[in-house]
């Protein structure tokens, strides 16, 4: 099982990016996909995750209304669009992946088995 997470990058506040997280090893139809992000000296945190359905979400209440994950089972990616962006979203941002859902635990690190390396994201003037 491998993720490659990619699309972050330099964007002024208010701008909007979106990252995708590539799949290889695993179908992103049978697992739990999540999106994570850890700032300088903070710990890791959970912005969303999806079921293998793709029919269940979950956002962070500091991203809600202004981040999107939706997934495209054909090509094996799961996305993170992500809008209206702040300075306090700046950060290195991970996808995750478990054969398993745990309802809103599935924003929690400790539910993900297999994770990519990250992709900075930052927000600034």
């Amino acid at each position: 099982v491998q993720l490659q997470a990619s699309g972050g990058g330099l964007v002024q506040p208010g701008g909007s990016l979106i990252l995708s997280c590539e799949a290889s090893g695993f179908t992103v139809d049978r697992y739990a996909v999540g999106w994570f992000r850890q700032a300088p000296g903070k710990e890791r945190e959970g912005v969303s995750c999806i079921n293998s359905s793709g029919r269940t979400t979950y956002y962070a209440e500091s991203v809600r209304g202004r981040f999107t994950i939706s997934r495209d089972s054909a090509k094996n990616m799961v996305y993170l669009q992500m809008k209206s962006l702040k300075p306090e979203d700046t950060a290195v941002y991970y996808c995750g992946s478990a054969p398993s859902w745990y309802g809103p635990a599935s924003l929690k690190a400790f539910s993900y088995e297999y994770w990519g390396q990250g992709t900075l994201v930052t927000v600034s003037s």
